[in-house]
């Protein structure tokens, strides 16, 4: 089967991406599937001779196509891209077409949670070798301090990890600092694992990275995914779990013990209550649960 041909504009716009720009080969793949979308809804159209009205007629298309609100909205958002750069540097349009156009909205979806029960029974595993003292290690700090993944793999020995005070301090979204503390388990578990790290070869891989591998480089993103998901089969553990559900876990149990949303937001990092508000939802549908449990008047199922 012949591939379509890859339209003139496309491959010069996703070259000024790449040249001018200097977007990640993944933006760039991003990029490509979407206006390969924007090409095959205009049909032997080039962009230059569309309108308002044929970019909400393909968002149509494509919201009856399955695809979901969030898509659609990544797909927009290369389509005025592609046009401001027609606009500005070919000089083919006036108006950007797609500019006002907005994507369907998605219906929210709830975070996936441990109970605290589950996350105590992930976490009391006992670790049988070197490596699974470095992975308690890091399941206990996500959980203890709500990192984010990317948090957790850039942290250095001796940089920003205090455990005398149990403090931890990492560079988030938009380079912004913040410091959260760090429980006791998760304290223990680290020192655990530093005795362990320090027994390596100095001479060999990252001498920086708080968590490496086997071989002494820093762990990746991927590998630490990988390694949780091994964790939660090995201890036979029931649900497929990923570092992001240890964070939502952390939020939402601390928000069902204090209350306090403004707390969970510092602690997160989130730079705006909305996003923090999404565990107000896992926190009411836990109330239900124990309404419906325990209240005489309720209803029964």
């Amino acid at each position: 089967m012949i591939a379509d041909p890859v339209p003139e504009w496309l491959g010069a716009y996703l070259g000024y991406l790449a040249t001018q720009r200097r977007a990640a080969p993944l933006t760039l793949e991003h990029y490509r599937r979407d206006l390969v979308r924007l090409n095959r809804l205009a049909d032997g159209r080039g962009p230059a001779e569309l309108g308002v009205h044929d970019i909400r007629r393909f968002v149509a298309r494509l919201h009856a196509e399955g695809l979901e609100g969030r898509s659609i909205a990544r797909a927009l958002s290369a389509w005025r891209g592609l046009f401001r750069w027609l606009i500005r540097q070919r000089g083919l349009l006036r108006v950007n077409p797609a500019e006002g156009v907005r994507a369907p909205k998605s219906p929210q979806r709830l975070p996936k949670v441990l109970s605290p029960d589950q996350a105590s029974a992930l976490l009391d595993a006992e670790p049988d070798d070197r490596l699974e003292v470095r992975d308690r290690a890091m399941f206990e700090l996500f959980y203890s301090s709500g990192l984010r993944l990317a948090e957790l793999v850039g942290l250095n020995v001796g940089e920003g990890l205090d455990l005398v005070e149990g403090l931890v301090t990492v560079r988030g979204k938009r380079g912004k600092l913040r410091t959260v503390p760090v429980g006791s388990h998760a304290v223990q578990a680290l020192q655990a694992w530093l005795v362990q790290r320090g027994a390596r070869d100095p001479g060999t891989g990252d001498g920086r990275a708080l968590f490496i591998t086997r071989s002494g480089g820093r762990m990746s993103p991927s590998a630490i995914r990988s390694r949780l998901a091994r964790w939660a089969k090995i201890h036979g553990f029931g649900v497929h779990v990923h570092p992001h559900m240890l964070r939502h876990s952390f939020a939402s149990h601390l928000l069902q013990s204090s209350g306090d949303l403004r707390a969970v937001q510092e602690l997160l990092g989130h730079a705006s209550i909305r996003s923090t508000q999404v565990y107000t939802h896992l926190d009411f549908q836990h109330l239900a649960k124990v309404y419906d449990a325990a209240h005489p008047r309720a209803k029964k199922g």
